[in-house]
């Protein structure tokens, strides 16, 4: 990263003081554009464009009015291009002393690679072809003071990506059209939940009581109420069922989560789920409903349910998502994998002997309820060989402590999980609408949270209350819209398809901001002295 004493700074900083002093501001309020780059470029695709002859001896007095980055600029003596960059594309631009005057010429020495500018002017081709917009005049609508990185490597250090995405973005187009496909995507959904009859709701972010999921939250103080608080770990799964029971039938949410838990290329603390829930259904509608709304999502962006992606040792691997996908009984797997039947056992402890006998290494095994023991078997010897969409089928009732009894085998429940190049990509299940049967669940999960498991769910005692009065039969699913975002993007580490994600803070970044709060303390004292 570069230092405020590096040379290009120091000059860039020079220029916009004498800025300043020339009465120029660097820094203006607005500046009315009326055409895009892409527009610009169509215009003069489909338009006679006059010769720069004619131009420079009878200006129009219609011109075109551009803003946007300068990401090149290259001077040939009284005559210079530029690419100017806005988010729909770049165009080429010519500033031409002849046509502008000497002095507007010579503003250009105050004007660097990274500034935004406003142009104004009339196309023309160059003798390459190229559409090119002859500058009258321009603008600084912003003075850059560091450079943008080399042009024609852009941003190599995946670090520097992270923490600086504007740069990423800026240089990088797959990277911007990266986003702007998760844009699209989130647009695509929405649109298909809307033609399907489904509202969207907004849920809490604080809550009194950690559920809708298996995993450990976030603490946090509510100072007002002086009560700790927990930040949502699911997209709103009981409050959407208590609306259901309020009288909504088919809901949905966009949502930020948070889970205080490891980090690794497919799991961030902070990420974006969709859960939706539709009452009268059973979890076969949802993987029904599911099938239709990718195969909707997939034909709308991309035009074919082929995707190109990156299994886990970086290879391209194509996955197609033409329907149906197959469905696969979660024990089943396990047993066909590692020969445990795990129906077999009812607690965690027997469970744990017979892994250990088959030599099978789970971390922190032993403070592991029974069915987070399951899940972490089926995740180390099952999950990984699961590549082409797949819907994984009825899981132990001990594993899903929301969902709805199976009635063939009252072992297992109804749900599936939709799994792809070995990623989890929708979790969903018929709901427990007996507030009887969810009462003795809840029991068991503080049972395995006594006895250490920090993923075991707490007991919502006003969820109860609200299955009391009445809940009809439904089935709730839950999407991870950034491993979705990482696997249709052909990406390998979900921080890939965030914009900006959580980092640890660089020590000198740290140390700047703890000396500029010491500088401000400094200056509260000396002035309540003075006063």
């Amino acid at each position: 990263m570069q230092t405020d004493n590096s040379n290009e700074y120091s000059v860039r900083l020079q220029k916009t003081k004498v800025l300043r002093e020339q009465g120029i501001n660097p820094y203006p309020n607005r500046f009315e554009r009326d055409t895009t780059s892409s527009d610009a470029l169509a215009l003069g695709g489909k338009s006679k464009l006059r010769e720069v002859e004619a131009i420079l001896k009878k200006p129009s007095k219609k011109l075109l009015k551009l803003a946007g980055r300068l990401m090149t600029l290259r001077s040939h003596g009284k005559l210079s291009f530029a690419h100017l960059r806005d988010s729909f594309g770049k165009v080429q631009i010519c500033f031409m002393q002849d046509l502008m005057g000497k002095d507007d010429y010579k503003f250009l020495n105050k004007v660097d690679i990274a500034d935004f500018v406003g142009v104004e002017g009339e196309l023309f081709k160059t003798r390459h072809g190229e559409i090119t917009l002859l500058v009258h005049k321009v603008t600084l609508l912003s003075k850059a003071l560091r450079p943008l990185p080399e042009k024609w490597h852009g941003v190599k250090d995946q670090e520097i990506k992270y923490r600086q995405r504007y740069l990423d973005t800026v240089m990088s187009n797959d990277s911007y059209d990266r986003f702007i496909f998760r844009s699209n995507l989130l647009k695509t959904l929405r649109e298909f939940y809307w033609s399907e009859g489904f509202i969207e709701l907004e849920t809490p972010v604080l809550e009194n009581v950690s559920s809708g999921a298996a995993a450990k939250p976030f603490t946090t103080h509510h100072n007002a109420l002086d009560i700790d608080v927990y930040l949502r770990i699911a997209a709103g799964e009981l409050w959407q069922k208590i609306a259901i029971v309020g009288g909504f039938e088919k809901t949905f949410e966009v949502a930020r989560c948070f889970r205080n838990e490891g980090m690794d290329p497919s799991h961030l603390q902070e990420f974006t789920m969709i859960e939706h829930y539709s009452a009268f259904w059973d979890y076969e509608d949802n993987m029904k409903f599911t099938e239709r709304m990718f195969e909707y999502v997939l034909k709308k962006l991309l035009g074919t349910t082929k995707v190109t992606t990156k299994d886990r040792d970086g290879k391209d691997v194509v996955l197609d998502f033409k329907t149906p996908w197959p469905r696969k009984k979660f024990t089943e797997l396990i047993k066909k994998d590692c020969e445990i039947d795990v129906l077999k056992y009812d607690n965690s402890k027997d469970l744990l002997k017979e892994i250990k006998k088959k030599k099978i290494a789970i971390e922190d095994a032993e403070k592991l309820g029974y069915g987070n023991l399951v899940d972490s078997l089926y995740k180390k010897v099952s999950r990984p060989k699961l590549t082409k969409p797949t819907f994984v089928i009825q899981h132990p009732l001990s594993t899903k402590p929301l969902a709805r009894k199976n009635d063939k085998d009252p072992r297992l429940c109804d749900t599936f999980q939709l799994l792809v190049n070995t990623w989890e990509i929708i979790n969903a299940y018929s709901e427990i609408v007996d507030p009887i049967d969810q009462a003795d669940r809840f029991e068991k999960q503080a049972l395995a949270k006594a006895q250490g498991d920090e993923e075991a769910m707490m007991v919502n005692e006003e969820y109860l209350l609200a299955m009391e009065h009445g809940m009809p039969c439904m089935s709730g699913w839950g999407m991870g819209i950034d491993r979705l975002v990482t696997l249709l993007t052909g990406q390998e580490n979900l921080k890939d398809s965030v914009l900006f994600p959580l980092l640890r803070p660089l020590e000198d970044t740290v140390r700047k901001e703890k000396k500029m709060m010491e500088k401000a303390k400094k200056m509260l004292k000396k002035n309540a002295k003075n006063s």
